[in-house]
């Protein structure tokens, strides 16, 4: 037991609350199951689980007033840096399209009846820790590994859908067999996940991408009809056959990346998830019946983009995914890595460049029998090469672009950002030295008579100091 549950249990022994408060749902579940407890706790209280808060509160138990919810009965307290939550026993009934539920006080086993599914009905007093099953089903379910619902599944899907969606993560999390009523339940009521907030969708999306099962998770999604309803562009991607290297389509080749990759990384398993989303877009077949998707990363990472930012992701993760997913074919078929490209893959790619390596890995080993793989090693080598050889900021332009401006007489522009980005690949390249000034003002000098257009004049300034350049 965590020690917060140990202090709620002393302090709550000293209160008339005794013998009335119960852990309940997953803590209970995973305890059963030899799992470790998780870090928030739920309570069921028969009688006023805010007056209990109130009561720690007033007692120092909680570190913070409670954080109550009036209309549900409900106020959370922390102890310990544990997130501890409290309820009064309820029962629940639901109206039109709502998913707020109206609420009255109830017994135990009305309680019971409003949960998910019946392996998350059951109690562990908090006074004595003596296990309780109000439904006298749940204690043989969680046995079994059966998940059921308290009574009409098709009632208490579409009160809250989201359980939809936990019914598929319960199946592969705790290893359980859905009866079929909860399956045929979900396929009947799915248009319901309409009503369901982005943002609780997208956590519950996280928690199954984290499991080792994952993949799995996503397919019944697809074929229970619900991931239609959350990224129908992932859906477009079964059944696009992609032929030559490849012996899965589209959709269940990703499913075999993200296998392949692990599980854990959340940017990473996105970026396996999204890596291919834009070939259904931009397949073709050529004259010789080979099937291409020229440009399926760039639009890819648009693609990603939008399906990331409608779930409610935060800009930090959308913009890391989107890198992987724009340059997963980066390495392509390399052979070689030479110095010049393996500093661009580090410049460009940042702290993600690891993650770029583990996805092309993970593509990699995603292609059929017999296919030559590219060969990792090597790159990794030189990459690890170039980052311990030298810094970044060794690889940018020697000049600023006010520095730019000022000696060619350029106005403000993108034609400022093509001389300094110039100038960096030259550095790169090797041709250039981070230090050497007066190298890059007159390759600077050169290259903006070059690329301006002809109605732009390189001021006299910008003339002499190449003049004075070319003389020494």
């Amino acid at each position: 037991m965590v020690p917060a549950y140990q202090t709620l249990r002393v302090s709550i022994s000293q209160s008339p609350f005794r013998g009335k408060v119960y852990l309940v749902g997953g803590a209970v579940r995973d305890q059963l199951l030899g799992k470790p407890m998780p870090e928030d706790l739920d309570f069921v209280v028969e009688g006023d689980a805010v007056a209990l808060a109130q009561f720690l509160y007033k007692k120092k138990v909680s570190t913070i007033p409670p954080v109550i919810y009036p209309q549900f009965g409900t106020a959370m307290v922390m102890v310990q840096g544990v997130r501890a939550e409290f309820v009064t026993a309820r029962k629940e009934s639901y109206r039109g399209a709502s998913r707020k539920p109206e609420v009255e006080p109830g017994s135990l086993l009305d309680d019971a009846m409003r949960r998910d599914f019946t392996v998350n009905s059951l109690l562990r007093r908090l006074d004595d820790d003596q296990i309780i099953d109000p439904l006298g089903v749940g204690l043989a379910d969680l046995e079994a590994r059966l998940l059921r619902t308290p009574s009409d599944p098709n009632l208490i899907l579409s009160e809250d859908p989201l359980r939809m969606l936990r019914a598929v993560r319960f199946k592969h999390q705790l290893g359980a067999t859905p009866v079929p009523e909860v399956w045929q339940a979900i396929q009947a009521n799915k248009e319901r996940l309409s009503i369901i907030s982005a943002e609780r969708i997208r956590d519950e999306l996280l928690k199954m991408l984290l499991l080792p099962a994952g993949p799995d998770c996503l397919e019944d999604l697809r074929q229970l009809g619900l991931l239609e309803l959350i990224a129908p562009e992932l859906v477009a991607m079964e059944g696009v056959e992609q032929g030559h290297y490849h012996h899965l389509d589209v959709w269940h080749h990703t499913l075999l990346v993200m296998k392949n990759a692990g599980h854990g990384d959340l940017v990473l398993t996105l970026a396996c998830l999204l890596h291919d989303v834009g070939k259904p877009e931009t397949k073709m077949i050529q004259e010789d019946g080979r099937i291409r998707f020229f440009g399926h990363e760039a639009v890819g990472a648009s693609l990603t983009g939008n399906i990331l930012r409608r779930l409610k992701f935060s800009n930090e993760d959308i913009e890391r995914v989107m890198l992987l997913v724009k340059n997963h074919m980066r390495l392509g078929s390399t052979e070689h890595l030479t110095t010049p490209a393996a500093r661009r893959l580090v410049r460009d790619l940042g702290p993600e460049l690891d993650r770029l390596l583990a996805l092309t890995e993970a593509d990699a080993n995603g292609l059929k029998q017999g296919v030559r793989r590219l060969d990792l090693l090597p790159i990794r080598e030189k990459i690890e090469e170039v980052r311990g050889s030298s810094s970044k900021t060794l690889w940018e332009s020697p000049l600023s672009g006010s520095e730019i401006m000022a000696l060619t007489g350029v106005a403000p522009g993108p034609l400022v950002g093509k001389l300094k980005e110039f100038l960096a690949e030259k550095v790169i390249e090797g041709q250039l030295e981070p230090n050497d000034f007066d190298g890059a003002r007159a390759m600077v000098l050169r290259e903006a008579r070059n690329l301006a257009p002809p109605s732009t004049v390189i001021g006299e300034n910008g003339a002499r100091a190449l003049g004075d350049i070319e003389s020494r």
